[in-house]
Formats: C-alpha cells, sequence, structure tokens
C-alpha cells in the first residue's frame, strides 16, 4: 500500500514558505515522493475548511512517508515553516 501525506496550510510569512518549500521538495524527492496536489483551486462542498492551502504528496509505502517525515532533510526545511504558518498534516495509508 502507498502513503501518502495530506496536508493543510495557512501560510503567515510567504518568504520563509518558500524556503521551506524548496527544501521540503528536495527531501520529498529523496524519498520517493511525488506531489499530485500543491495548493491548487477548490471548492468545499460539505463542512467547514479554513485552510487556503491543501497538499497530497505519494510515497512508495506509509514507512518511506514516516522516514521522509523524520528525515534530517525534511526536519530541517520544517525548521523554516514554524511559527510562520498552520499547518495540519496526516499520513494516511492508500492505493
Amino acid at each position: 500500500m502507498k502513503g501518502y501525506w495530506i496536508a493543510r496550510v495557512n501560510v503567515d510569512d510567504l518568504d520563509s514558505y518558500k524556503e521551506y518549500a524548496k527544501r521540503a521538495g528536495l527531501a520529498i524527492e529523496k524519498f520517493g515522493g511525488k506531489f499530485l496536489v500543491r495548493a491548487g483551486k477548490f471548492k468545499i462542498i460539505e463542512g467547514k475548511h479554513k485552510y487556503a492551502r491543501n497538499v497530497i504528496v505519494e510515497f512508495p509505502s506509509t514507512k518511506i512517508a514516516n522516514d521522509c517525515y523524520n528525515s534530517k532533510e525534511y526536519q530541517e526545511a520544517r525548521s523554516f515553516r514554524d511559527g510562520k504558518a498552520d499547518f495540519n498534516a496526516i499520513i494516511i495509508e492508500g492505493y
């Protein structure tokens, strides 16, 4: 089964977030991840959704998705986002 990161984001500091996105993209690529959704227009069809950005990244497995998140490279990237964006994310198993 594949693993997916699903994240919802509100960015407070765009310059820092751009640096995070660049570095996170390199970490994701290193672990075989592939962006399926990276921001983009969306329509709320039910419920409440307080986030401006949505991101979905596909990995070969949930183990690799976890390994990427916990990697030195991603954690370094994350330091550029901490305190500069409201970030809500999960890792989920899928097809």
